[in-house]
């Protein structure tokens, strides 16, 4: 799978809407994600919100995400003719 992120917007917390170049879209939350020296400042919210989209969420210091890695975090996508009673 070769998808990358062409839209980005910080949500509450550390949770981001992500828009993928197949269309697909949702939001992620990525606090669990935030180990290690590099990730460490992104426990930070105004740091955290301070990402650009370049194919991927990449942060001033050098810490980003692979895309794949953020697709797979998406929801599932709502199936075709369920519906709630």
């Amino acid at each position: 799978m070769n998808v990358t992120v062409t839209e980005a917007k910080a949500l509450a917390g550390h949770q981001v809407w992500l828009r993928f170049s197949d269309g697909r879209e949702g939001e992620v939350d990525l606090v669990d994600a935030l180990s290690g020296p590099v990730f460490e400042p992104l426990r930070d919210l105004d740091y955290f919100r301070r990402f650009v989209v370049d194919e991927t969420l990449v942060w001033p210091n050098g810490a980003d995400f692979a895309p794949e890695f953020l697709y797979e975090r998406l929801p599932a996508p709502a199936t075709a003719g369920t519906r709630s009673a």
